[in-house]
């Protein structure tokens, strides 16, 4: 184990936590897409969801979760959520009913269009170059992987 520069009492400070301040990060983040997501009638995780299918169209439940880091526990209420609002539908696959995939519908296929504006507004809010934003994207997402390898 590498020994920390940092006496006892400053690896014990708060504003030194890496921890903290991605959650306090995420949170001023989630906050920030709480109104853009309410002009669409989506929550946070909906949203995830639907950039997935906007990418990928008729995947079925299990790799859904994995793009999102969800389990099928926390994923299978925001999809009938989404199904209830007519965004998505759900489909047993014909060849093994174990597997449900996930396509939208015309509704949510054109919700798209109007979700366009939000990641200009998210960067704005900002206050980052987009070479800037996407940077810190990659170090998060390379952070993620090594913690979860």
């Amino acid at each position: 184990m590498v020994k920390p520069n940092l006496s006892i009492d400053q690896a014990l400070r708060l504003d030194n936590q890496l921890c903290f301040a991605l959650y306090s990060a995420s949170l001023a983040m989630t906050k920030l897409y709480k109104p853009l997501l309410d002009e669409l009638g989506l929550t946070y995780p909906q949203y995830l969801a639907l950039l997935v299918l906007w990418e990928q169209d008729g995947l079925g439940v299990s790799e859904l979760g994995e793009r999102l880091f969800l389990d099928s526990g926390t994923l299978t209420p925001l999809l009938k959520r989404l199904e209830a609002a007519g965004l998505v539908s759900r489909l047993r696959d014909v060849q093994d009913e174990r597997r449900v995939q996930v396509r939208l519908t015309a509704a949510g296929r054109s919700l798209k269009a109007r979700a366009a504006r939000i990641p200009g507004c998210v960067l704005q809010a900002t206050d980052c170059e987009v070479s800037e934003a996407m940077a810190l994207t990659h170090q998060i997402q390379s952070l993620r992987n090594r913690l979860t390898a």
